[in-house]
């Protein structure tokens, strides 16, 4: 019998000092112990184990058993009593082994394990591994960043639930898992606070920064790509608990305010390979993009935050992460990249932002991404809320910082439909110029008619494309008769009566022959069509069929 095997074992080693413990000794307790598990002896396992004068062989060979141990755990029904006797062998194991040995079998137990059952068997372990790194002296910061670190490995293959169904589902256990690894660094926290506390900085600088690359790690995945929306019929959403679990260990451990305005400029790897530098750049861009997210737009960690920064600096620091986000395609992430531009916006007042912020490039940058979701995202519901996005982002600047901004995307978008809104927003600013008492020079005089330069243009002459460029001939058409009506050529304050000429030699004059040529060559293409059917009809072959001697029609 297996349990009379181990017996035998168990009594040989009894006699025997540490020291003197062999290989042979290791490899017979563990085939043993593993023949008592499978054959259902668990319970007499259990008694061995529990033994007082057991306890030196335990703490030196009962590491051994976790692999084992956790697969007859799954085999084993939730109401078996012989799981109940694994489980208390497991937490038995965790009080008496020596603590670097466990901690080396447990993490090697979570780095084998695979697909759906990754989240079960790190759940399992999660209790005894914190009960091992709370008992380690030497090398704790180390071993709790690897333990952290192999954990977010194993699960950051999973897909992340999206859907209200896929959360309420849960199938693989990701969105418990993950709150249950908050809940398992708890302790290591507090301990991080009680050094803080002593003195006014941190003694344990060490695990403080596994903490950090945890938090980080986390944002991205699943923080990133999870749905964090407030969801009907779900009272407790997983990943928002979980969101909340790491806002505040930032905060808890004086990290949070730093990641939102420092960027994080600090410590960093060294890498001697600039292709793992720039991996490890683009992980920190998205971890922190998601941060911003959720204290911005969720107000996760919101209370915390300072209310002395004016609303054009918040966009500023925000700046940065939205680019980061625009550019991915993801609907998740992108959707997260137009929540966060659009509540920046919305904290300002019209016509507050100075000219001065597109000295930045990130702020040339955003509004061409903002063009590039609008006309390529696939996903309708993102192009048109980055249409109304676009439209907030100008209306936020000031009348010089719209001048520069429209020059910008005429130049850049490259695409007629953008360029028609461009200009029907053009027409709008002139427009205001207009009726308003005060004078606004950037829509009015030399300074309209260089931005008309860009408008009244056809982008390849008498040879554009008509059908292609539709939206932006159309727009620059209506924008000219509006000018021209409205403005009397006695006033003159657009100086367009003053660019006439230029505008019917560049714009006027090249767009008259691209009609007579997009005219001419639709004719002769209806020409063509009428002369092959006529051919076509005169080619066929009139035959004659006879039936029986009897010639048919």
């Amino acid at each position: 019998m297996a349990v009379d095997e181990l017996q035998a074992i168990i009594q040989r080693c009894q006699i025997l000092e540490e020291a003197d413990f062999k290989g042979e000794d290791y490899n017979l307790f563990q085939v043993a112990g593993q023949k008592c598990l499978e054959d259902g002896y668990a319970a007499q396992l259990l008694e061995v184990i529990q033994n007082e004068k057991n306890k030196v062989i335990v703490k030196h060979m009962g590491w051994n058993l976790i692999s084992p141990l956790v697969r007859c755990i799954f085999t084993y029904k939730q109401e078996d009593d012989k799981r109940e006797h694994c489980l208390k062998i497991l937490h038995q194991l965790a009080q008496l082994c020596n603590p670097k040995e466990l901690l080396l079998g447990l993490l090697e137990q979570i780095e084998q394990t695979s697909g759906e059952q990754v989240c079960q068997t790190v759940m399992l372990l999660l209790q005894p591994l914190q009960t091992v790194l709370l008992k380690l002296q030497s090398k704790k910061a180390y071993s709790v960043g690897l333990s952290l670190a192999m954990i977010m490995n194993q699960l950051t293959p999973l897909p992340v639930p999206y859907t209200k169904q896929q959360i309420q589902e849960d199938k693989l256990g990701l969105c418990q898992c993950c709150n249950a690894v908050v809940d398992f660094a708890k302790p290591f926290v507090n301990e991080v606070v009680k050094n803080m506390e002593k003195s006014s900085e941190c003694n344990d600088m060490e695990l403080k920064e596994e903490l950090l690359k945890f938090c980080m790690k986390s944002l991205k995945y699943p923080l990133l790509t999870a749905q964090l929306e407030q969801l009907e019929g779900i009272e407790e959403h997983p990943f928002r608990h979980f969101a909340t679990g790491i806002v505040h260990i930032l905060w808890d451990t004086r990290e949070l305010m730093p990641l939102m305005f420092l960027h994080r400029k600090g410590k960093s790897p060294d890498w001697e390979n600039q292709e793992f530098a720039d991996i490890e750049q683009k992980n920190s861009a998205d971890s922190l993009a998601c941060l911003a997210y959720l204290m911005f737009v969720q107000h996760f960690g919101i209370d915390c935050f300072p209310v002395v920064f004016s609303p054009s600096y918040l966009l500023q620091c925000n700046v940065t992460h939205i680019e980061v986000l625009l550019k991915r395609t993801e609907e998740s992430v992108l959707s997260k990249g137009l929540d966060l531009f659009e509540s920046c916006l919305l904290r300002m007042e019209d016509n507050s932002l100075l000219h001065q912020y597109l000295e930045f490039r990130d702020f040339i940058n955003v509004p061409q991404d903002l063009v590039k979701v609008m006309t390529l995202c696939p996903i309708e519901h993102l192009r048109k809320k980055s249409l109304n996005v676009l439209q907030l982002f100008i209306d936020k600047f000031d009348a010089e910082g719209k001048h520069t901004l429209f020059r910008c995307l005429l130049k850049t978008s490259n695409h007629a439909g953008v360029e028609g809104y461009v200009i029907k927003n053009i027409k709008d600013q002139i427009h205001l110029s207009l009726t308003k008492a005060c004078d606004n020079i950037w829509f009015t005089g030399h300074h309209l008619v260089s931005l008309l330069d860009l408008v009244l243009l056809l982008p390849e002459g008498a040879e554009t494309d008509l059908l292609q460029n539709s939206d932006r001939i159309m727009a620059s058409l209506n924008l000219l008769r509006y000018l021209i009506i409205k403005d009397c050529e006695s006033d003159n304050q657009t100086g367009v009566w003053t660019a006439l000429a230029k505008i019917k030699q560049n714009f006027l004059k090249p767009l008259h022959v691209g009609l007579n040529m997009s005219k001419a060559h639709y004719e002769a293409e209806i020409k063509n069509k009428k002369e092959n059917r006529r051919e076509a009809h005169s080619s066929n072959t009139v035959c004659s069929v006879t039936v029986s001697g009897e010639k048919m029609p």
